[in-house]
């Protein structure tokens, strides 16, 4: 009597204990079929509006259409859609035979794989956070990005408007008037400008009341003896640089970036947005087009003669025109193939003194830029997009080309107040922007790895 009871213990206990046997009857492959081609899901992935298809039936779908909808309700779709992990896991521990079957299917299918990866690669392309991740990162650290963001912006607007308003803007005139027509005032204008040196001397040329003409006139051994006195010689031979440069142009050279803007303003606007989106193309063109009066101050600026030159006053490297040596074209072309906004940094910094905060916004967007660049080939490496390089480097080569050649057809005919907000923009906005940017890209990795 003690062993009916005991057996009819154990399968009441068996019973109890598994609650799944009980009511995996009820459940039918049909809840779980796709609405495409209504078999049993595989890799559900499931929309903005709620519907699932199997991931290969909506790249077939996509494939076909050409349109980012669901194929039931003709939802739009925002971001790029997600494998449903848990539907697919789920699916899988229920129908793992019927799951199996037809991945080997799919698998063997050359259209639905070649459509699996013209889909992903799609994906890959897109923006890499979808609505609600992009929700999330918000409440994580979008309100100190956004302050950060906001701050910058409220810097470069009030740049803006100084550089609107301010002297700089009359003092660049200077480079359009002829040194024969200068004043006494002018002419001291001129001589701080050659570095803080020339403070020294200030009052000497003012007492002499030297304008234009008379500057012209004046010899080293003028400079050298009283009323100037002169007697530090790279002062001297500074002044005396500068003064052959004035008499070759019959006008005051561009000393600085916004001189430099006034006397070529296409070129300034072309160079500034060439150099932000191709430094080497940017370059390149700087040697081949503008070797004496550009390239040459800048690699001497970057790459001095000597290592303890760096600390040499800036207008004597930009009045340097001897030609580079081997070991500065090696360090040069090692920064240009690998660090290309490096270069850019270094001769900013070496300008902190003439341009204290275009300067710190130039060397942050060179910093920000290259982090950019390093994203770009991360994601060509982890795609095994290597052989896409020399392609991308000559469709980006006509690219610029191009871009280029349209800027200097139309540029007569565009305002010059076009012209300046496209330069200020470009000067104190494009890192802002960078900025943002590179936290997207951060955030993607972040979910990637997640």
């Amino acid at each position: 009597m003690e062993e009916p009871q005991k057996n009819d213990l154990n399968v009441a206990g068996q019973e109890e204990d598994s609650p799944v046997n009980s009511t995996s009857p009820q459940i039918s492959v049909n809840e779980f079929s796709c609405h495409c081609c209504y078999d049993t899901l595989v890799n559900p992935t499931t929309l903005n509006c709620g519907h699932s298809f199997c991931r290969h039936c909506l790249a077939l779908w996509w494939m076909s259409s050409k349109k980012t909808e669901c194929p039931e309700c003709r939802e739009k779709w925002e971001g790029f859609p997600k494998v449903n992990i848990l539907l697919r896991d789920a699916i899988e521990k229920l129908f793992p035979d019927a799951i199996r079957m037809r991945i080997e299917d799919i698998q063997q299918n050359n259209d639905i794989v070649q459509s699996l990866a013209a889909f992903q690669k799609y994906g890959n392309d897109q923006s890499p956070l979808t609505a609600s991740t992009a929700r999330v990162n918000q409440q994580r650290g979008g309100g100190f990005f956004s302050g950060v963001l906001t701050a910058l912006t409220g810097v470069a607007v009030i740049l803006l408007v100084y550089h609107w308003r301010s002297r700089e803007s009359e003092h660049g005139l200077l480079v359009h008037k002829a040194v024969a027509k200068w004043t006494a005032e002018e002419v001291v204008l001129w001589l701080e400008q050659l570095g803080p040196w020339a403070s020294l001397y200030r009052e000497r040329f003012l007492s002499e009341r030297v304008n234009g003409r008379l500057l012209l006139t004046l010899t080293e051994e003028e400079f050298s003896s009283a009323p100037y006195t002169i007697e530090n010689s790279s002062h001297r031979r500074v002044i005396l640089m500068e003064l052959e440069r004035v008499r070759a142009l019959g006008v005051k050279p561009p000393q600085n970036l916004w001189e430099y803007k006034a006397i070529n303003p296409g070129r300034s606007l072309f160079l500034l947005y060439a150099l932000k989106s191709s430094p080497r193309l940017g370059l390149l063109y700087l040697y081949l087009f503008d070797y004496t009066d550009s390239f040459l101050p800048f690699i001497h600026t970057i790459c001095p003669l000597q290592e303890g030159s760096s600390g040499e006053d800036i207008l004597t490297k930009l009045l340097d025109l001897r030609e580079p040596t081997w070991r500065q074209w090696r360090e040069f072309l090692v920064k240009y193939s690998f660090l290309p906004y490096q270069l850019i940094a270094e001769f900013a910094w070496d300008w902190l003194e003439v341009h204290y905060w275009t300067s710190r916004f130039l060397i942050v967007n060179a910093m920000l830029l290259s982090v950019l660049e390093l994203f770009s080939f991360w994601k060509i490496w982890s795609r095994s997009e290597l052989k896409t390089v020399p392609q991308r480097m000559w469709s980006h080569f006509w690219k610029v080309s191009t871009q280029g050649l349209f800027m200097a057809m139309f540029w007569p005919l565009i305002p010059q107040f076009v012209c300046n907000c496209l330069f200020y923009w470009a000067l104190y906005f494009n890192p802002i922007i960078n900025i943002d940017l590179v936290v997207k890209e951060v955030r993607r990795l972040e979910t990637q790895v997640l």
